[in-house]
């Protein structure tokens, strides 16, 4: 098995949550600037981007994950390996929310102290008011007391999808982080199972 060396200017934000919440569509928005309706189950895709850090030029590895329990050992990497958490859930059903505990609880196991680590409470979804399960007061409560930041984003209708990325890069304070958005640069790279 080849393993690629790990580049020191790679900047990885793992997104996490269930199943068909919007987690390929937010990172398809952001990355490709576009949007499908249609539904394909992701296992795990990475996506890259050009940003700049400390007044020159690294990577962002977005890593998309699966929204399904079937793969652990993966998720379990993904977190180890992660330097940026956006957990996902669909304002349209409360069990999306419910799901993200574990993960989240998992996140504080494997990387301890979150206080340097930037992780985003995501509510996607929110141009579908009518049929809201989740509303952006318990979001924001949940957001508190798991002591990260909020935001509620579309994909369909690219609302706060750049500032989501935008902020979660601010939040790092380690490094100067900021989207280069004029050089928007981006290849997929399917990555084959571990």
């Amino acid at each position: 098995m080849n393993v690629m060396p790990e580049q020191s200017n790679d900047y990885r934000v793992v997104v996490f949550g269930a199943a068909s919440v919007g987690k390929s569509s937010l990172v398809c928005r952001f990355v490709h600037g576009t949007f499908s309706e249609s539904y394909i189950p992701t296992v795990e895709d990475t996506y890259q981007q050009v940003i700049s850090c400390n007044k020159s030029i690294c990577t962002l590895q977005i890593t998309d994950t699966t929204g399904s329990h079937q793969f652990p050992a993966m998720q379990r990497l993904s977190i180890s390996k992660g330097h940026a958490f956006i957990l996902v859930y669909s304002i349209t059903s409360k069990q999306s929310l419910l799901e993200l505990k574990p993960i989240f609880d998992q996140i504080c196991q494997i990387k301890g102290n979150l206080q340097n680590i930037p992780v985003m409470l995501v509510g996607n979804k929110c141009d579908e008011t009518g049929q809201r399960e989740v509303n952006m007061e318990e979001g924001t409560a949940i957001a508190k007391s798991w002591n990260c930041a909020f935001l509620e984003t579309s994909a369909k209708t690219n609302q706060n999808v750049t500032e989501l990325f935008e902020e979660l890069l601010k939040m790092e304070k380690r490094w100067f982080m900021s989207l280069n958005l004029e050089n928007k640069k981006y290849r997929k790279i399917h990555c084959p199972c571990m």
